[in-house]
């Protein structure tokens, strides 16, 4: 699915461009390989909607620009880190006809029935790199744990459900999740203070004694 922003070139760079969020407008730039850069803004709380609700996979087509439209995929965000609202991005222009490469998230769904006996569900991998048509980018892909059923058990890539037209860049052998036997922390052995009371007051006492 394609979401349609509109889009705005901006004359403001620099630390000029932060004016721009006061007005509710994110600074971005657009390139590509056969995309001449631009530097545009657009609407803040849409493009935050779509990060939040889409993900980074998404592809957008950008209305407002020359040549119109450009499809797009983000590239790179910064967040800013007290509002959480996007201050900056940086858009790739989609050659059209060509595959993109991009990291997918990973959501994990089910129970593991492993947990019931003792384990604890281990999480190694949370996005998949993977190529696809742009139409065919999944916004994730999903990681049932109900399969690890007992210790021991793994998920592995070759596991995972891909969409159709999706080419996956990992290995098939690469471990998604497992479930992992939980270790018990071992107790610290408690001091006998007393002992080392008695044990102090002794040595005292002998030291007492040699000094008479």
């Amino acid at each position: 699915m394609t979401t349609v922003l509109t889009a705005e070139t901006r004359t403001e760079t620099g630390k000029k461009s932060a004016a721009l969020l006061a007005v509710e407008k994110l600074p971005a730039v657009v390139y590509g390989p056969k995309q001449e850069s631009l530097v545009i803004s657009l609407p803040l709380r849409e493009f935050a909607r779509i990060l939040r609700d889409e993900g980074e996979s998404s592809v957008i087509e950008l209305s407002g620009v020359t040549p119109s439209p450009i499809k797009v995929l983000i590239h790179d965000v910064f967040v800013d880190p007290v509002t959480n609202l996007p201050r900056h991005v940086d858009l790739y222009a989609i050659e059209k006809g060509a595959k993109v490469e991009v990291a997918v998230p990973l959501t994990f769904v089910g129970e593991a029935p492993a947990v019931k006996e003792g384990a604890s569900v281990v999480k190694v991998m949370h996005e998949l790199d993977i190529e696809a048509a742009p139409e065919n980018l999944p916004h994730e892909i999903e990681v049932d744990l109900s399969t690890l059923a007992a210790i021991g058990d793994q998920i592995l890539v070759s596991d995972l459900k891909i969409p159709t037209g999706v080419t996956v860049k990992a290995e098939a052998e690469e471990v998604v999740a497992l479930a992992q036997e939980t270790k018990e922390e071992a107790e610290e052995p408690v001091l006998d203070m007393s002992a080392i009371e008695v044990e102090q007051k002794g040595k005292t006492e002998e030291e007492e004694a040699a000094a008479e």
